[in-house]
């Protein structure tokens, strides 16, 4: 079995590839099965947020497994496959679980050190818990690389006046309005995103903040939390836009909230530019809205040179936590090793107690005198016997995996105590089969 990590990001593709292959919420589940029916996926976890779509599996071959993703995120998306080829990126065994830790640590992330995406790496790894597409290996994995996180961020700090994207998407908006406090702002969205959008509109004193959502009372609720914002209909969107000098866009829908012709006539009524910073995946503002001449339009990549210049100052932690993360690395696949033993120390057990079972029948019927207290008695003591003369194998067994000879070690062992592996055996194909149930 191999461990290979396979997706896109905001390192390997531009905005309009991401959200090309950007899973909604609705269609994890169903994904996770499909991938789980290739042909070599043993276990999967996929997750998809505004910066990266990736899958991380367990497959019985490195080349076909590669080969059967690709497939399935052609497929999914419709995409061909030398198409999309030049934007993934495929990392194996090693390599695989190192990104996997830097990921959830947000090492990997536009912005350095940020914690939403541990939060995002476990609800994927939940969700793919409850659709039965892990196993043994990948919730090993996942819960070691959720704990290290944890860990990291706890005593390392590096998360500490991290940019957020709602962060950079104000500076963006100070930069070109210096004046905020004269300033109006339209927030379109009321997700987490758009909450930290408003914490820091509000924090630069921005003279009025106007929310609109879908649901109207989650506009309600989130503008209640601030003196100078109120909420809106969605349906006045827009006349808002056009009482706006700035608009900020963050929400969950899979297409254009405003489109490029909704744009064009806001801005030939305008006499002032608009300002639209758009911060979803998939983008939620038709792009083509930037060859307005009135509007100022920029989205998730254009925020990018904001984000690198704050994250210098913690990049002296990063060279730390790699080599933690190494270490992180090179324990799992001890586990890993240790992992196909334990089969042959169950074999090992089971047939020294069914030595025990025969031993204590053919006793009774030599000894039918015997009171059940003396039997019990006789039980107790020749299974102490079986487990003193076990201890020192199981503990040798256990450390022949790290040996450079491991195989050779472990098939003497297996001769010396007659163990067939078939334990081993039906034990991985249990593995197969329960996974891709």
């Amino acid at each position: 079995m191999y461990i290979l990590s396979v997706g896109l990001n905001h390192k390997t593709a531009p905005i309009d590839v991401r959200e090309r292959f950007s899973f909604t919420e609705a269609e994890i589940d169903k994904a996770l099965i499909a991938l789980q029916n290739e042909k070599s996926i043993l276990e999967n976890v996929i997750f998809s947020t505004c910066n990266r779509t990736e899958i991380t599996a367990v497959v019985d071959q490195t080349h076909t497994g590669k080969y059967y993703i690709k497939r399935f995120l052609a497929d999914w998306f419709g995409i061909r496959l030398e198409e999309m080829a030049s934007y993934l990126f495929f990392h194996e065994e090693k390599e695989a679980v190192k990104h996997l830790y830097e990921v959830a640590a947000g090492l990997d992330s536009l912005v350095l050190g940020e914690t939403q995406i541990l939060g995002q790496v476990k609800q994927a790894f939940f969700k793919a818990q409850k659709a039965e597409t892990t196993g043994t290996i990948l919730n090993q994995l996942f819960r070691e690389v959720i704990h290290f996180a944890k860990d990291m961020h706890h005593r390392t700090k590096i998360n500490e006046n991290a940019v957020s994207v709602s962060y950079a998407a104000v500076e963006v908006a100070k930069r070109i309005y210096p004046d905020l406090n004269q300033k109006s702002v339209l927030l379109v969205g009321a997700g987490k995103m758009s909450e930290l959008a408003l914490e820091n509109l509000a924090g630069s004193g921005v003279l009025e903040i106007v929310l609109a959502n879908r649901t109207e009372e989650h506009a309600q609720k989130l503008a209640h939390k601030f003196k100078n914002a109120r909420s809106i209909s969605f349906d006045s969107l827009g006349c808002a836009i056009q009482d706006a000098d700035i608009v900020l866009v963050s929400t969950s829908a899979e297409d254009y909230v405003l489109s490029e012709a909704d744009m064009r006539q806001i801005s030939e009524s305008r006499n002032s530019p608009l300002l639209v910073i758009d911060i979803s995946l998939p983008r939620n503002v038709d792009p083509a809205a930037a060859n307005l001449s009135k509007v100022f339009l920029y989205d998730l990549d254009d925020l990018e040179g904001v984000i690198s210049a704050n994250t210098e100052e913690r990049q002296s932690l990063v060279a730390q936590l790699e080599t933690e993360i190494e270490k992180e690395a090179e324990l799992f696949f001890e586990w890993e090793k240790r992992l196909g033993v334990v089969p042959l120390i169950r074999e090992l057990r089971e047939e020294a107690l069914l030595i025990q079972e025969k031993t204590m029948q053919s006793l009774e019927n030599k000894l039918p005198g015997l009171t059940e207290r003396e039997y019990t008695v006789i039980g107790k003591h020749m299974k102490s016997i079986i487990n003193q003369m076990l201890k020192h194998p199981i503990a040798e067994i256990k450390e022949m995996p790290g040996k450079a000879d491991a195989d050779h070690q472990i098939e003497i062992f297996k001769t010396i105590f007659g163990l067939s592996g078939k334990i081993e055996m039906k034990e991985t194909q249990n593995q197969k089969n329960e996974v891709g149930k």
